[in-house]
């Protein structure tokens, strides 16, 4: 398995998209800051779709609060679908028991 590298500083990304929106081109930033082109491209193209910037081909893209948020709401819905499943296998469990918890009184 390759090892990762740690995730670049936010304020060096940012400085990296700043630069590409000044005319930098991605290929001689990546050179100058051993970057990879294609993550200095990826990020422009992230914060052009965060600030509303988008090309019309991109119009569709998650802003990084969408996709934030699209995470958590996956996470909860994992979560919620596994309680669903306890419940339900609770709920087979007790009523195959047969054994009834309540007795009504016959006084009334």
């Amino acid at each position: 398995m390759p090892m990762s590298k740690p995730p670049y500083p936010a304020e060096f990304r940012q400085q990296l998209v700043e630069l590409v929106r000044a005319g930098g081109v991605p290929a001689r930033l990546a050179r100058e800051f051993n970057v990879s082109a294609t993550t200095i491209a990826k990020w422009a193209a992230q914060d052009a779709v965060d600030q509303g910037r988008a090309p019309a081909s991109k119009a569709d893209a998650l802003s990084s609060a969408e996709r934030q948020e699209l995470v958590q709401l996956r996470r909860e819905n994992r979560q919620l679908k596994i309680e669903r499943e306890i419940l339900s296998k609770a709920t087979a469990w007790f009523a195959g028991r047969g054994d009834k918890t309540f007795t009504p009184s016959s006084s009334s």
